[in-house]
Protein backbone atom coordinates (compact mmCIF):
# COMPACT_ATOMS: atom_id res chain seq x y z
CA UNK A 1 0.00 0.00 0.00
CA UNK A 2 1.52 3.26 -0.96
CA UNK A 3 1.44 6.02 1.66
CA UNK A 4 2.38 9.94 1.16
CA UNK A 5 3.63 10.87 4.52
CA UNK A 6 6.40 13.43 6.16
CA UNK A 7 10.08 11.14 6.17
CA UNK A 8 11.12 10.30 9.88
CA UNK A 9 14.16 10.25 11.45
CA UNK A 10 14.78 6.51 10.64
CA UNK A 11 13.86 7.12 6.27
CA UNK A 12 17.86 9.04 6.66
CA UNK A 13 19.11 6.08 4.53
CA UNK A 14 16.49 5.32 2.40
CA UNK A 15 15.87 8.84 1.21
CA UNK A 16 19.77 9.52 0.90
CA UNK A 17 19.65 5.95 -1.75
CA UNK A 18 17.02 8.17 -3.41
CA UNK A 19 19.48 11.45 -3.55
CA UNK A 20 22.06 9.25 -4.64
CA UNK A 21 19.94 8.40 -8.07
CA UNK A 22 19.40 12.31 -8.44
CA UNK A 23 22.82 13.49 -8.15
CA UNK A 24 25.18 10.52 -8.54
CA UNK A 25 28.36 12.38 -8.80
CA UNK A 26 28.27 14.09 -4.87
CA UNK A 27 30.94 13.20 -3.29
CA UNK A 28 30.02 10.93 -0.01
CA UNK A 29 29.21 12.82 3.02
CA UNK A 30 30.89 10.83 6.19
CA UNK A 31 31.29 13.72 8.42
CA UNK A 32 27.73 13.48 10.17
CA UNK A 33 26.64 16.70 8.61
CA UNK A 34 24.30 14.96 5.87
CA UNK A 35 22.07 13.16 9.27
CA UNK A 36 22.51 16.61 10.70
CA UNK A 37 20.74 18.08 7.75
CA UNK A 38 17.77 15.44 7.51
CA UNK A 39 17.20 16.17 11.59
CA UNK A 40 17.52 20.14 10.93
CA UNK A 41 14.58 19.86 8.37
CA UNK A 42 12.77 17.38 9.64
CA UNK A 43 12.34 19.24 12.96
CA UNK A 44 12.36 22.86 11.45
CA UNK A 45 8.56 23.77 11.48
CA UNK A 46 7.63 24.87 7.68
CA UNK A 47 9.36 22.23 6.19
CA UNK A 48 8.84 19.32 4.97
CA UNK A 49 10.65 16.34 3.05
CA UNK A 50 7.96 14.04 2.04
CA UNK A 51 8.37 10.39 0.75
CA UNK A 52 6.09 7.99 -0.61
CA UNK A 53 6.16 4.76 1.01
CA UNK A 54 5.56 1.21 -0.23
CA UNK A 55 5.13 -0.82 2.86
CA UNK A 56 8.54 0.32 4.09
CA UNK A 57 10.54 0.66 0.68
CA UNK A 58 10.57 4.78 0.41
CA UNK A 59 9.67 4.80 -3.97
CA UNK A 60 9.62 8.78 -4.17
CA UNK A 61 10.57 11.35 -2.63
CA UNK A 62 9.99 15.66 -2.17
CA UNK A 63 11.43 18.85 -0.14
CA UNK A 64 8.60 21.30 0.36
CA UNK A 65 9.81 24.93 2.19
CA UNK A 66 7.18 26.95 3.07
CA UNK A 67 7.89 30.23 3.59
CA UNK A 68 6.79 32.98 5.26
CA UNK A 69 6.35 36.40 3.07
CA UNK A 70 5.39 40.23 3.98
CA UNK A 71 4.02 41.11 0.35
CA UNK A 72 0.80 39.31 -1.32
CA UNK A 73 -0.87 40.04 1.53
CA UNK A 74 1.66 38.13 3.93
CA UNK A 75 0.62 34.58 1.97
CA UNK A 76 3.58 32.54 2.15
CA UNK A 77 5.05 30.76 -0.87
CA UNK A 78 6.41 27.61 -1.60
CA UNK A 79 9.67 25.77 -2.56
CA UNK A 80 9.79 22.39 -4.13
CA UNK A 81 13.10 20.79 -4.39
CA UNK A 82 14.94 17.49 -4.98
CA UNK A 83 12.18 15.48 -6.54
CA UNK A 84 13.21 12.18 -7.28
CA UNK A 85 11.35 8.75 -7.84
CA UNK A 86 13.08 5.43 -7.60
CA UNK A 87 15.00 5.05 -10.98
CA UNK A 88 12.93 1.27 -11.67
CA UNK A 89 9.90 3.43 -11.29
CA UNK A 90 9.68 6.28 -13.62
CA UNK A 91 7.25 7.04 -15.81
CA UNK A 92 4.70 4.85 -13.37
CA UNK A 93 2.58 8.11 -12.31
CA UNK A 94 4.60 8.29 -8.85
CA UNK A 95 6.16 11.42 -9.67
CA UNK A 96 2.90 13.39 -10.56
CA UNK A 97 1.23 11.43 -7.60
CA UNK A 98 3.67 12.81 -4.86
CA UNK A 99 3.92 15.65 -6.50
CA UNK A 100 0.32 16.47 -6.07
CA UNK A 101 0.22 15.95 -2.78
CA UNK A 102 2.94 17.91 -2.32
CA UNK A 103 1.49 20.74 -4.27
CA UNK A 104 -1.66 20.18 -1.94
CA UNK A 105 0.27 20.58 1.40
CA UNK A 106 1.47 23.84 -0.21
CA UNK A 107 -2.11 25.09 -0.83
CA UNK A 108 -3.18 23.98 2.66
CA UNK A 109 -0.43 26.36 4.18
CA UNK A 110 -2.02 28.98 2.10
CA UNK A 111 0.85 29.45 -0.42
CA UNK A 112 -0.05 31.60 -3.37
CA UNK A 113 2.57 30.12 -5.70
CA UNK A 114 4.93 27.37 -5.40
CA UNK A 115 8.24 27.13 -7.23
CA UNK A 116 10.76 24.57 -8.38
CA UNK A 117 13.92 24.95 -10.26
CA UNK A 118 15.60 21.93 -12.38
CA UNK A 119 18.70 21.81 -13.88
CA UNK A 120 17.41 19.38 -16.62
CA UNK A 121 16.83 19.79 -20.16
CA UNK A 122 15.62 16.46 -20.87
CA UNK A 123 12.12 16.49 -22.49
CA UNK A 124 10.68 14.09 -20.18
CA UNK A 125 11.70 16.14 -17.37
CA UNK A 126 10.30 19.63 -18.37
CA UNK A 127 6.81 17.77 -20.35
CA UNK A 128 6.40 16.19 -16.30
CA UNK A 129 6.28 19.48 -14.37
CA UNK A 130 3.93 20.81 -16.25
CA UNK A 131 1.85 18.24 -16.54
CA UNK A 132 2.04 18.64 -12.78
CA UNK A 133 0.74 22.51 -13.20
CA UNK A 134 4.33 24.13 -13.38
CA UNK A 135 4.49 27.03 -16.12
CA UNK A 136 7.87 27.59 -17.42
CA UNK A 137 7.03 30.89 -18.35
CA UNK A 138 5.67 32.24 -15.49
CA UNK A 139 8.91 33.81 -14.16
CA UNK A 140 12.62 33.82 -15.16
CA UNK A 141 15.14 32.43 -12.76
CA UNK A 142 18.52 33.41 -11.88
CA UNK A 143 21.28 31.29 -9.84
CA UNK A 144 23.69 32.34 -7.96
CA UNK A 145 26.64 30.67 -6.81
CA UNK A 146 29.59 31.28 -4.53
CA UNK A 147 33.30 32.20 -5.96
CA UNK A 148 35.15 29.25 -6.21
CA UNK A 149 37.84 29.59 -3.83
Amino acid sequence: MLVFRDAGFDDFERVQRLYRQLNPDDPIVTDGSDAAAFAAIIDRPGLHLFVLDDDGAIVATTYLNVIPNLSRSASPYAVIENVVVEKALRGTGLGKRIMAATLQVAWDAGCYKAMLMTGSRRPSTLAFYKACGFSPDAKSAFLARPPQT
